[in-house]
């Protein structure tokens, strides 16, 4: 996808999850106050940190679209990493509120009323988040941008977390046990947390500069062998390659043998820049030419 078209691509995305998050924490404050539930109360501040969340990767989108300049050298594209980062920590800190007022509700008491415009409040944002996580998360794989992976990740979590409400909602009415409020309140807090040290742990990993994966590596070593054994180059080395946002950055050491010109070399480097950038699309790929005069560690010969 051309990075324009996918840069904005991604910030229609964030922009739609931005404002279903707002809409869908005004219907939960309205229904949870109605209702004295404290299941939709929590979800209510759950879909708050949501909206902060959303607002962050809308950000981030924009600025990782911003061309490199002379303070970053390399881009801004790291920038969706942080805000997914943040978004984890801040799944936690809802993860954490919820708990807290369960626990709170099942030792003190509480009781639900008006149950209806609870369930239906609950069973409108589990739709809303489904569409939306289903929008942002095709987008987000078109593009490969984490801030959006993360924000789809998120949204997927809330809409099995109002499915859980609804079903703790539904049982109240039926049972008349107001014990089952904070109790599924509980269990949606357990699943936010798990989400969040998921999408925490893989923000981690990209901000550290983490291999990619080894098919993907496999493929440049694939490339580098096909493509270059017939040009004249009889190994390579110091294979390095990382993902910053949605984009892959390669560098690697390639031998060329006895006998073959600058000229020449330089126009296989140039061919295998090329090559790479196809198999991983809009990858930052550097290509070094040196002679095959000595065996350098790790080095693999043709």
């Amino acid at each position: 996808m051309d990075e324009a078209l996918a840069a904005r691509s991604k910030v229609r995305a964030a922009a739609l999850s931005v404002a279903s998050n707002a809409a869908l924490i005004t219907l939960k404050v309205i229904a949870g106050i109605a209702t004295g539930s404290v299941a939709l109360l929590t979800e209510a501040a759950h879909s708050g940190t949501d909206l902060v969340a959303a607002i962050g990767a809308l950000v981030s989108v924009r600025k990782a679209g911003e061309p490199a300049d002379s303070d970053h050298p390399y881009g801004h594209e790291k920038i969706e990493d942080l805000a997914g980062a943040i978004e984890a920590a801040l799944i936690l800190f809802g993860a954490a509120i919820i708990t807290y007022e369960s626990l709170h509700r099942l030792v003190h008491g509480g009781r639900v009323h008006t149950i209806g415009w609870g369930i239906a409040a609950i069973g409108v944002s589990a739709v809303v988040n489904i569409v939306v996580s289903r929008v942002v998360g095709r987008s987000a794989a078109r593009t490969s941008s984490p801030a959006l992976s993360a924000d789809a990740a998120h949204l997927s979590a809330d809409a099995i977390s109002s499915g859980a409400v609804l079903i703790g909602l539904t049982l109240v009415a039926a049972t008349g046990a107001q014990w089952l409020d904070p109790a599924v309140a509980l269990a949606v807090a357990a699943w936010i947390a798990l989400t969040g040290v998921r999408i925490l742990t893989r923000a981690a990993r990209e901000l550290l500069d983490e291999a990619l994966p080894e098919e993907e590596l496999e493929g440049i070593r694939a490339t580098i062998r096909d493509l270059g054994a017939p040009r004249g180059v009889v190994g390579f080395h110091k294979l390095r390659a990382r993902r910053a946002g949605a984009r892959r950055y390669v560098d690697v050491h390639v031998q060329f043998g006895a006998g073959t010109t600058l000229e020449a070399a330089h126009a296989t480097a140039h061919e295998l820049t090329r090559a790479i950038g196809t198999r991983l699309p809009g990858a930052d790929v550097l290509v070094h030419v040196e002679p095959a005069d000595s065996v350098q560690p790790g080095t693999e010969v043709f």
